[in-house]
């Protein structure tokens, strides 16, 4: 079992963890360079050049490695790490969920709104339940998590709207397929910088 209770698939590449130590499927880290300013860099999308360095998607953990030279020690050489990382590193992740779902939602495979979600669950059309981390409890505690897909909390209803177009939305469901893995992926590491997966208001079933 992994990160965020998924299932490890034995052909999921692995890194280490610079803090922790820890060899993990890559999706539940993030990885880092050194730019040629010698600056301290996350590498969001995986495709900047140089060599990686691979920390946990947990505040702690980036709070960690910032302030104790860690990135130093794992680039073997003298770095500057930037003022208030690990909120960057969030605010980054946050941008790239949002503009996921917005694709999904473009895609035709997102609806927002308690009666679509209900009924995207209801139908089994859903993988993914959103529902916004400042969002009433009673309210989301009506919906569930899909069987067998998953529940996220991670973004605010101002960020989920930003998603649907709208100012605030508290449901939204995903479709399988499209770039709904790629939603799972940033929304599980988002989840880890903000902790918001302990207060999962959907049951598990109806």
């Amino acid at each position: 079992m992994g990160r965020g209770g998924q299932l490890k698939d034995r052909d999921e590449p692995e890194r280490r963890c610079i803090v922790t130590g820890e060899v993990q499927p890559k999706r539940g880290l993030i990885r880092f360079v050194v730019g040629p300013d010698g600056q301290i860099a996350p590498d969001l999308a995986d495709k900047l050049p140089g060599r990686g360095i691979w920390v946990a998607a947990d505040r702690a953990a980036l709070d960690k490695a910032a302030a104790r030279g860690l990135f130093a020690r794992a680039a073997r050489a003298p770095v500057r790490v930037p003022e208030g990382l690990t909120d960057l590193v969030e605010a980054g992740i946050a941008k790239r969920l949002v503009e996921l779902v917005s694709l999904t939602r473009k895609s035709g495979r997102a609806v927002a709104g308690f009666e679509k979600v209900k009924g995207w669950l209801a139908e089994g059309r859903a993988k993914v339940l959103l529902q916004a981390s400042d969002g009433s409890e009673r309210g989301k505690g009506k919906l569930w998590t899909p069987t067998g897909g998953r529940w996220f909390g991670c973004l605010t209803a101002s960020e989920l709207g930003l998603s649907f177009g709208r100012d605030h939305v508290i449901h939204g469901a995903l479709a399988a397929g499209g770039l709904t893995d790629k939603v799972i992926l940033e929304a599980g590491r988002l989840t880890g910088l903000r902790g918001h997966d302990d207060g999962n208001a959907a049951v598990g079933k109806e």
